[in-house]
């Protein structure tokens, strides 16, 4: 079957977070994608709709046989029934966690830069963040973990959870299964809960899969909690719907009652049969996407090297978000993004809100048409040649 990546849908003047812009500004930013779902999402939501009544639900069987004969096909990962909860999004069960499972004040441990959310969810409940700054080798354009200062920082005592972009946002790093069995023994060692964000994880390019920590021999995990949700992959953000999986029996117990006490473990109407819907039929479109997403990097890759040799894109394995290299320009990345939007309309995500080094780099959504990855270029040119002109004028 063909799936239509090139078509351009008008989301402006609608409720789109995304597009709420200027007319003639063209944004690549915030995390979802221009593109319609897959057809077998549309055709279970519309079945949904068709019955007319709008009560109550709850996830069944279904839901998480669905999930778990993915993980047993794409990744090779032996999942049970009684490990996982239903809850309305990664970021409100990530939040959840922090406050259960962390007293006030605790230390909450990232690994800059990194998701900005993953602040507002520490900070807004009255823990501390603190980074262990992945190393950014500026040579190779490359990050690797400073282990000595991750362990340093697990084994102060008012350090009780770790969060873990896995694949990481904005690096689009997949993390090796040694990477992470080093990381599940650390947090073991000094009892430190490890959550780990897998919201990215189906969106790889060809010839990559990415490890789940759940890949990982289950007496790594007994600290350990995993969040995944198709609403990355599938462009359904919007119908609130996620996945918490904690192998642990003790720790899930906390989770849950965090879960059902925030009332964060009750679907909408159409969660649930979007969900399986995606888990069951939607692997044929991912794979589409995956073309289209590797095409549409390639394109970028291509026209930076030739026409905007001053910035420089770091290789990535997953994610359609790119981690762009501006520090031979300006260490303002919000600067730069500002003047860029100001001068081309381009919206950008400036790499300083993801901490760590974030202001030498720019966010490029590259999840749409190419056509708009062909403005944007051309946008993203325009004002960085300006930008130049302007520091040396």
């Amino acid at each position: 079957m063909t799936y239509d990546f090139e078509s351009i849908i008008d989301r402006r003047h609608s409720t789109s977070v995304k597009w709420d812009v200027k007319d003639g500004e063209l944004p690549m930013w915030v995390a979802d994608m221009d593109f319609k779902t897959a057809p077998e999402i549309i055709a279970a939501m519309q079945a949904k709709v068709d019955l007319g009544v709008f009560g109550y639900e709850e996830p069944r069987a279904d839901y998480f046989e669905a999930i778990i004969a993915w993980y047993q096909k794409y990744h090779q990962v032996n999942l049970k029934a009684e490990w996982m909860l239903f809850a309305t999004g990664v970021v409100p069960a990530l939040s959840s966690a922090v406050r259960r499972l962390t007293s006030i004040g605790d230390n909450v441990l990232v690994q800059a830069p990194v998701y900005n959310i993953f602040y507002n969810s520490i900070v807004n409940s009255g823990r501390h963040v603190v980074s262990s700054d992945l190393v950014f080798d500026q040579e190779k354009l490359m990050y690797h973990v400073d282990w000595t200062d991750l362990e340093a920082k697990l084994a102060d005592p008012l350090t009780n959870m770790m969060i873990l972009c896995n694949p990481h946002n904005p690096l689009g790093r997949i993390w090796t299964k040694d990477e992470l069995e080093k990381l599940a023994q650390l947090c073991q060692k000094y009892q430190v809960k490890l959550v780990s964000d897998e919201i990215h994880g189906e969106i790889t390019y060809p010839g990559f899969t990415y490890n789940s920590l759940l890949s990982l021999d289950p007496k790594f995990l007994t600290t350990a909690e995993v969040l995944i949700s198709p609403s990355k992959a599938f462009n359904v953000a919007a119908l609130h719907a996620a996945t918490v999986i904690v192998p642990d029996a003790n720790l899930r117990a906390q989770v849950s009652r965090g879960l059902n006490s925030e009332e964060l473990a009750e679907p909408n109407l159409l969660a649930l049969p979007a969900s399986i819907a995606a888990y069951t039929k939607g692997h044929p479109w991912l794979k589409a996407l995956q073309q289209q997403l590797a095409k549409n990097k390639a394109d970028v890759a291509a026209y930076l090297a030739k026409k905007i040799p001053e910035v420089k894109l770091l290789d990535s394995q997953a994610t359609y978000l790119l981690w762009i290299y501006t520090g031979d320009l300006t260490h303002d990345s919000k600067k730069l993004a500002a003047f860029i939007r100001q001068e081309t309309g381009l919206y950008l995500s400036n790499g300083t809100v993801y901490g760590g080094n974030g202001q030498d780099f720019l966010r490029m959504n590259i999840a749409c048409p190419n056509a708009l990855i062909q403005d944007g270029l051309k946008r993203l040119e325009r004002g960085i040649k300006q930008f130049k002109q302007d520091a040396q004028a």
